[in-house]
């Protein structure tokens, strides 16, 4: 067993208090990964408050993870000692399922194994990234291609991938009208991203204190969602709407917003239900989706498109004992835009 420090919360109003937690022994296809800096994401700070239901405390969140290989088991063949490399929201599935063989193991029938907050095929309660070392299969874990940094990676594993899989899907390219809702760590991204495809990007936001940075990041239009003018003009006018809020929104008033055949995409998990008015989806064939990260394959192809593109997330980087404070300034949405840990503070 391999004993690593930790960053753990004993319960949902708990702070987080420094520890140590064993992992497992290299199986055959098994990495070690000395981790070297782990984003804080918005399903973290869910888990943590307990608020997606009942969780196996102690808990140690984190699933925005890089780091380097530090050891393989004797059957490895994707990675060697000293590779820059990442583990994202999953770090297991059946492998066997439909759904797993057509490389989207994020649905798998049997259900994938959570980075943290789930049990291994041992029997073992996974624990994510605020930790020092993880040992994950081979197959679970993603290349990180040089020219970017390994900080600037972590977001990617979480906030990168569940933006680049919906617009990968609904085919957000040259043509298309894309919509994003939310500025902040997912919305972002989906920003970069969409624009990199070619599409014409549109940010629709609370308020316009974010336009600048939305309009340098590849937005073409960007509006406040407190102006109920906003709904009249853009009304019917979306081929894709990505909605990135984890927080309850009217969705009836982004539904109207769609285009013939167009598509609102949740990726944002607020934990109460948002109602929808199911006459708003008949009346221009308009559909409600979601979108769950992505596939190992698909992983890896965002990691590339990004080095490619020089996409990054813009990040701040605080030391293991700031965690308490980055949740309530996520919370109070007072990031740009992304948290990420310094691991070697643990």
């Amino acid at each position: 067993m391999y004993t690593a420090k930790a960053r753990a919360v004993d319960g949902p109003k708990k702070s987080f208090q420094a520890t140590e937690i064993q992992r497992r022994d290299l199986d055959t296809h098994d990495v070690l990964i000395e981790i070297h800096f782990a984003g804080i994401c918005h399903s973290d700070i869910h888990t943590a408050h307990g608020e997606w239901g009942e969780v196996n405390y102690p808990l140690v969140p984190g699933h925005e993870i890089a780091g380097m290989v530090t050891e393989i088991g004797p059957e490895v063949s994707k990675y060697k000692v000293g590779d820059r490399v990442g583990v994202g929201c999953m770090v297991d599935s059946c492998g066997e399922c439909d759904n797993c063989e057509r490389g989207e193991e994020q649905y798998c029938q049997k259900g994938m194994v959570p980075t943290y907050a789930g049990v291994d095929k041992y029997g073992e309660p996974t624990q994510g990234g605020y930790s020092s070392h993880i040992v994950v299969v081979e197959d679970f874990v993603l290349g990180i291609p040089d020219g970017i940094e390994l900080d600037a990676a972590a977001p990617l594993l979480c906030a990168g991938i569940t933006t680049f899989s919906p617009l990968n899907h609904w085919n957000a390219g040259p043509g298309k009208k894309v919509a994003v809702v939310g500025m902040g760590g997912l919305g972002h991204m989906a920003v970069q991203i969409a624009h990199a495809m070619g599409a014409e990007v549109t940010v629709l936001s609370q308020s316009l204190k974010k336009k600048e940075d939305g309009m340098a990041l590849g937005a073409d239009e960007y509006y406040a969602t407190s102006d109920p003018e906003t709904f009249k003009k853009l009304a019917g006018k979306f081929d894709l709407i990505i909605n990135t809020v984890s927080a309850k929104i009217n969705l009836d008033d982004y539904l109207g917003l769609i285009a013939l055949n167009g598509t609102l995409v949740n990726v944002g998990a607020p934990a109460e239900p948002l109602p929808v008015s199911v006459m708003n989806l008949i009346g221009h064939r308009r559909s409600f989706a979601g979108s769950l990260i992505g596939g190992i394959q698909e992983t890896q192809e965002m990691l590339d498109f990004c080095a490619k593109h020089d996409i990054a997330p813009m990040i701040e980087v605080i030391s293991a004992d700031r965690i308490d404070e980055a949740y309530d300034r996520v919370l109070a949405s007072d990031v740009k835009y992304r948290f990420v840990i310094d691991v070697s503070t643990m």
